[in-house]
């Protein structure tokens, strides 16, 4: 178990302060069950800290039917499956939600505060994973009479709520990018899909169509646009979480779920590699393997961003698309909004994880512009990822930021009592969230 080291608080058992709540999931043939306006949590959702909305939605019938209802800024864990070999996920809800049986919801008594109880999860994510116990099918659980006896401090209300706002602060700068990074990926992709798939591109008017495409336009086979470039195998031995004289290494947690770089998936590799497994700032990237259930990251495709001093290496799990003659961001944005991964996902095959054959990728037929209409699309999309790529070099320090603070404040080390702390207005509960807002 973690040793906390508070000075002036008095340790409890976690299970003394909170009830642990099982879900379930309602009969999917009952269809007064499904497409509510209730978000209904599986693990696969969170992979996310906060969330705001579900892959599927219950009815009220449904969630007291089959599932069970709990309020905004409940903290979920996921306490059994694959993922926790690797990690202990905890998210927290951002509106009402259900959620499934591979989920427990963790509800405070009244002397402890629900924000501060998901940072002390948080901050106790490496010894909880690490004390999961082997289940069937490989996969790994959590044995709730360890988890009812995990020592938490019992720290003032007062103090709970100041810890929570400070670290709450930093989530909602994070989260504020995030939504300022989303809106300038859909304008973006909204670009491209006015000029290159409904083909509204600039002098579209004057131009000659034949079956539907422009004229002038040709459709080429991917080996004749790109390069495909294998990624690194590599052992155990040869990746870190830590930097420590090794490159980065962009593997198969670096792609967000549809596509983008997500930084915090970053190791860090020490061995040998060749000059052509190298890639650093504006590179692009594509996943070739998968866990998730439906898909939703292989032959997706990244941009990598700024790494430091010394270039990234790629995984076994990546390939780098290194194009002839096209900018990398129009090769970006092609990937990402052609359709193209919806077909190359559909290629991939495997029982629990997917694969897709690299070879494959290139062997896809792709639609060629004239080179003007590319350069146009260049010059007016590229401030959106060089905004972009400030923003998540923002999120990186904030992140780093948070982590660093997290266990100081949860242990007692960094003293907040004597501070005027404003809470922030995600720990506001007359505050809806932007779903919500949307809904209505």
């Amino acid at each position: 178990m973690s040793a906390l080291t508070g000075k002036r608080w008095p340790i409890t058992s976690l299970g003394s302060v909170v009830k642990f709540l099982s879900g379930g999931t309602p009969n999917k043939s009952t269809e007064s069950y499904w497409n509510g306006r209730i978000p209904w949590v599986t693990s696969g959702e969170m992979t996310s800290e906060r969330i705001h909305t579900t892959e599927y939605a219950l009815t009220e019938e449904g969630a007291v039917a089959g599932s069970r209802l709990v309020p905004r800024g409940t903290s979920f864990i996921v306490v059994r499956g694959m993922s926790l070999a690797k990690e202990f996920r905890v998210s927290m809800a951002m509106r009402d939600m259900a959620f499934n049986q591979d989920v427990k919801a963790v509800i405070p008594c009244d002397e402890f505060d629900r924000t501060f109880i998901y940072y002390y999860l948080k901050s106790q994510s490496n010894p909880i994973r690490d004390s999961a116990s082997e289940a069937a099918h490989g996969t790994k659980k959590l044995d709730m009479a360890v988890l009812e006896q995990w020592p938490i401090p019992r720290v003032p209300l007062d103090t709970q709520k100041k810890i929570a706002a400070i670290l709450c602060h930093y989530d909602d700068l994070i989260e504020n990018n995030k939504r300022r990074i989303t809106l300038l990926e859909n304008m973006a992709e909204e670009i491209y899909r006015e000029w290159f798939v409904r083909f509204r591109f600039p002098g579209w008017q004057e131009a000659e169509f034949e079956k539907g495409l422009p004229a002038s336009w040709v459709v080429a086979q991917g080996d004749d646009l790109f390069e495909v470039v294998k990624g690194k195998s590599y052992t155990s031995e040869e990746i870190s979480d830590q930097l420590n004289g090794g490159r980065p290494f962009i593997n198969l947690k670096n792609f967000n779920r549809g596509g983008g770089y997500r930084s915090n998936g970053l190791k860090y590799f020490r061995g040998e590699f060749r000059d052509r497994q190298q890639v650093n700032r504006g590179d692009v990237v594509m996943a070739v393997t998968d866990m998730t259930q439906n898909r939703e990251v292989i032959g997706r495709a990244a941009r990598v961003p700024y790494l430091g001093e010394t270039d990234g290496i790629i995984s076994l799990d990546v390939v780098k698309i290194s194009a002839f003659s096209w900018p990398d961001i129009f090769t970006y944005a092609h990937l990402r909004y052609s359709g193209i991964s919806e077909a190359l996902k559909e290629l991939a095959n495997g029982a629990n994880v997917l694969h897709l054959k690299p070879d494959l990728v290139g062997k896809q037929k792709y639609l060629v512009p004239d080179t003007p209409i590319v350069e146009k699309f260049v010059k007016l999309v590229e401030p959106f990822y060089e905004q972009t790529e400030k923003l998540e070099q923002q999120i990186d320090m904030l992140e780093r930021t948070k982590n660093q603070l997290l266990p100081r404040l949860i242990s007692g080390k960094l003293s907040v009592e004597n501070l005027d702390i404003q809470f922030p207005p995600s720990m506001q509960s007359d505050q809806p969230d932007s779903a919500d807002e949307a809904a209505a």
